[in-house]
């Protein structure tokens, strides 16, 4: 069954960025071999070219299908075309047949903002793409940065999408599966109809809140089951949710 590892903020280039957190999160990736790695932005810290430089290095060591969105970070000091020169299209789709995945990836940043906006076009784009997974009978995913839904713990809410209704709106008609997330660093879950929102934690920054560590997400999809793991930079791992599927196999 589908199993997927959900990285996030990555910040490289920032004085918070961790190497070692980054490097082991790679090896542990390449150890449990999920289908596909997922990584929801904030790869570099200032969008600087010797950053992604750096990063796409680090992303190349990833040994599984991958599929790369940019942050608000990434999109600063024209970080937006760096993107496509050095990591991948800002937004596009990613499909893993042998195991009936879908990933839609969004471009949900502004240059040189922190706020994010996902805009008319792709919205009508990720209208189209759900649709046809629809057709193909995949389990869809949805990955962008920032959150559509604000995060607990997180403080003020300033940097939700500015379209957040729309896009949630969209997503709710056509029944996407998974809405994965980055931007707060702090892990969490909503569940809205059958649609579940994870938000992943910055996996090598030590901008953190609280007690909170750097970490990441896996996600587990059974027959009968969906589970979220959290796993901490430490070691430890907490079921972050778990809930009956009733997806699969429609």
């Amino acid at each position: 069954m589908p199993f997927i590892a959900h990285l996030s903020d990555l910040h490289i280039g920032s004085i918070s960025f961790v190497e070692e957190l980054l490097i082991n999160v790679i090896d542990y990736v390449n150890e449990i071999k999920p289908n596909v790695t997922i990584v929801t932005g904030d790869i570099t810290d200032n969008g600087y070219y010797l950053e992604y430089k750096e990063a796409a290095s680090y992303l190349d060591q990833i040994k599984t299908p991958i599929l790369v969105v940019p942050g608000n970070h990434d999109s600063r000091h024209i970080g937006d075309e760096v993107f496509e020169e050095l990591i991948k299209n800002r937004y596009g789709t990613l499909k893993v047949k042998k195991h009936g995945l879908k990933v839609i990836g969004l471009d949900s940043s502004e240059p040189d903002l922190d706020y994010g906006r996902v805009g008319r076009s792709q919205q009508n784009w990720m209208a189209e793409e759900l649709k046809k997974a629809d057709e193909e009978n995949l389990y869809k995913i949805i990955a962008l940065h920032h959150h559509i839904i604000p995060v607990p713990r997180t403080g003020r809410e300033r940097n939700v999408l500015t379209d957040a209704g729309d896009i949630l709106q969209t997503i709710m008609e056509r029944k996407a599966d998974l809405i994965l997330s980055g931007h707060k660093h702090m892990p969490h879950f909503w569940m809205m109809e059958n649609s579940a929102f994870i938000t992943a934690g910055t996996a090598s920054s030590l901008k953190l809140r609280g007690r909170e560590l750097s970490s990441f997400n896996t996600i587990n999809i059974e027959e009968d089951f969906i589970e979220i793991v959290l796993n901490r930079a430490d070691g430890t791992q907490r079921c972050l949710a778990k809930y009956e599927n009733t997806c699969l196999g429609d």
